[in-house]
């Protein structure tokens, strides 16, 4: 009975520990960041994503799950998330709007917090209604989609010689709207739906190694863009539903009409 016990601690341990891996790695970006090593801050933050998608995965697969868990993972999301990417861009390049005026350094620092209390009021709101939502989409832009945006943004820069002081306002743009994203109703794709244990169509692989081999290519370029879309893909959809539901209401009104 207390070997079973002892396996059974010992299981509970994996995710908590890939949870405290990802965590390691957000408060490793801000230590980078204050060391003005913005490629490691934005890889840690990668690694960070990694370690946050297999967590559940891996509590899922050896039945490991726990309210403690999920209420760890929540926490460390906040810091990798959600404290790490605003102070990455702060020290990246939001700082630096000191030169232009006493007041925008302030506007830089708020532009910060604002995405920081997003991604805290994002996950919020995923924990409050995880229980009724439909699995299949999330409400909002998920918070480690939204640190892509940021970190592959400074990484994307960083790699092409552009320094944080000249991108200040493009950074400050794309803080407030990332950090806009989070908290909006936009309807986002889990792909929850995706079972790595499933037949794949053999294009949807061929696609697989593509992404590998443009990812060893130019790492920086494709996370940016593969994150970007991803966060257009919410108000996109949006507009697209609503342009589909007028032109029903059209028609509808049109055959009443007749």
């Amino acid at each position: 009975m207390n070997e079973t016990n002892r396996s059974r601690r010992g299981i509970y341990l994996l995710p908590n520990l890939l949870t405290t891996g990802a965590l390691f790695a957000g408060f490793y970006a801000i230590v980078s960041a204050n060391l003005d090593r913005f490629e490691q801050a934005a890889v840690a933050i990668f690694v960070a994503m990694v370690l946050d998608g297999l967590d559940g995965r891996v509590a899922r697969m050896t039945n490991t799950t726990s309210s403690f868990g999920k209420e760890y993972d929540s926490l460390a999301d906040m810091i990798s998330f959600g404290l790490a990417p605003a102070l990455v861009m702060f020290e990246w390049a939001l700082e630096h709007v000191v030169y232009t005026g006493w007041i925008w350094l302030k506007l830089g620092w708020l532009a910060a917090f604002f995405y920081t209390a997003a991604g805290a009021l994002r996950l919020a709101r995923f924990n409050a209604r995880s229980t009724d939502q439909d699995k299949r989409y999330f409400q909002g832009l998920p918070s480690p989609a939204a640190a892509g945006v940021m970190l592959g943004f400074v990484w994307a820069c960083h790699d092409l010689d552009y320094s944080g002081a000249n991108m200040w306002a493009i950074a400050f743009v794309l803080t407030l709207i990332t950090g806009g994203l989070m908290v909006s109703n936009f309807s986002y794709y889990s792909f929850k739906e995706f079972d790595v244990r499933n037949k794949i169509p053999f294009i949807a692989l061929l696609a697989i190694v593509g992404i590998f081999i443009l990812a060893s290519i130019d790492p920086p370029k494709l996370m940016f863009a593969v994150f970007f879309v991803y966060a257009l893909s919410g108000p996109i959809t949006n507009v697209l539903r609503l342009m589909r539901k007028r032109s029903r209401t059209a028609i509808k009104s049109d055959k009443i009409k007749q």
